[in-house]
């Protein structure tokens, strides 16, 4: 495994660096478009356009890469990631932002599927479960230090966006630098919502809510951090502490969910969601120590929900279909992301910054009752069927699918 490991270093280094870029534009933007006097519903509208564009990349994207490669097209992400961001600098600006942060989802869309077709290409049935949670802790960690790297400058200056524009370009450097030969062209399997929607219906509104709510959070936790008197520093660690409880608890929680029913988990975590969310908006207070620990729990039930989500719906299904399957639960996620923070933008303009945990502890109570009606009247799948669960990443393309472990065609997705 470790020359396996060696083998694909340069990929997960590229990886590592990009995502520490996201994790620091994703606290930046919204917090320099706060300081700067936009509106929750621009900076709503700026989060909905990134996942707008990221979904249009993911269709887009292996177009670009049938057409100039793999390495050419993880260069054309990293050079429009870069660009975006010094733009962003440059102008501040609402309409431009908002124009920006659709390109910069496209080009992360890209980055995302090389990097992921490249990684199902070295896998075998042998080490794909192994490389797939590497590269879960590689998207973990580098997620939360791009996160810590916002307390290092002032976000009202240049200093921030320079950095995270320096990490797309030497993002290209390990990439560039190996030998590896490039992946298979991708493949778009059929995409059948409706029918998967009869088949599992909580898996399904599952990955609805987990759009509509944790969309939201990413795009305006850290106005809501900013409100609340946090300086750059404290906000750092609060959305760190966040993606931190998600990472810690998703393998615990999903193991515990292969012995039971795995909605009665997923009531568990919503209804958990809920009052967290009820908490954090009524009770955050200015106080680091209120604060942290309330949003480090929340973050331990919210960010779990779409694994769980995939993980029931793949029990209901035929293996054959697991690749269609979740290729659609990734697409209707990413969908619902796209509403999420424009709708949690129009109740914080209603109700006050506060109310971005309101909405996402609605959302998370509907999801609640849905899943318990759900368990009132369907039996849970036979113990048979079921697969063991696979944490998810947070943002992730339809190549991820093919080096799923649970994937049982090696080369459906590359």
């Amino acid at each position: 495994m470790r020359k396996q490991l060696l083998a694909i270093g340069a990929i997960l280094f590229s990886t590592s660096l990009y995502i520490m870029g996201n994790g620091l534009v994703g606290v930046l933007i919204p917090v320099r478009g706060h300081m700067a006097g936009f509106s929750n519903l621009t900076l709503g509208f700026i989060g909905s356009f990134y996942f707008a564009g990221f979904v249009i990349g993911c269709f887009a994207g292996p177009r670009l890469v049938a057409r100039v490669g793999h390495s050419r097209s993880f260069a054309v992400g990293a050079g429009i990631s870069a660009a975006t961001v010094l733009l962003q600098s440059m102008f501040v600006s609402e309409i431009f932002w908002i124009l920006l942060r659709g390109a910069f989802g496209a080009a992360a869309a890209c980055i995302y599927m090389v990097i992921e077709s490249w990684l199902n290409d070295r896998a075998t049935n042998e080490n794909r479960g192994r490389i797939f949670s590497v590269y879960l802790t590689v998207n973990f960690i580098s997620i939360i230090l791009g996160q810590m790297w916002f307390a290092t400058a002032n976000p009202s200056s240049f200093v921030l966006f320079n950095l995270s524009a320096m990490f797309y370009a030497l993002c290209l450097v390990p990439l560039g630098l190996t030998q590896l030969p490039p992946p298979h062209a991708a493949h778009v399997p059929k995409l059948r919502p409706l029918r998967l929607y009869r088949i599992s219906p909580v898996g399904v509104i599952g990955c609805i809510a987990v759009g509509f709510a944790n969309s939201a959070v990413w795009t305006l936790a850290p106005v809501f951090a900013q409100a609340h008197g946090l300086n750059k520093g404290w906000i750092a660690i609060f959305m760190s502490v966040f993606t931190l409880g998600g990472a810690l608890v998703q393998l615990p929680l999903g193991r515990w969910s292969d012995r039971i029913d795995r909605r009665i988990i997923i009531a568990a975590v919503c209804g958990l969601s809920c009052l967290l969310g009820l908490a954090l908006a009524t009770f955050g207070g200015t106080q680091p120590w209120t604060i942290l620990p309330l949003i480090f729990f929340f973050g331990m039930v919210a960010l779990p929900l779409y694994g769980l989500s995939v993980a029931h719906t793949n029990d209901r299904i035929a293996r054959a279909d697991f690749v269609e399957t979740s290729a659609t639960l990734l697409l209707i996620n990413s969908l619902a992301s796209v509403v999420g923070p424009t709708l949690a933008a129009v109740v914080m303009g209603w109700a006050g910054t506060g109310a971005l945990f309101f909405y996402s502890a609605a959302i998370h109570a509907a999801m609640t009752v849905f899943t318990m009606v759900r368990i009132s009247i369907r039996d849970e799948p036979p113990a048979a069927h079921r697969d063991p669960y696979e944490p998810q990443p947070e943002q992730a393309t339809l190549a991820t699918v093919g080096f799923d472990p649970r994937s049982t065609e090696e080369r459906t997705i590359h």
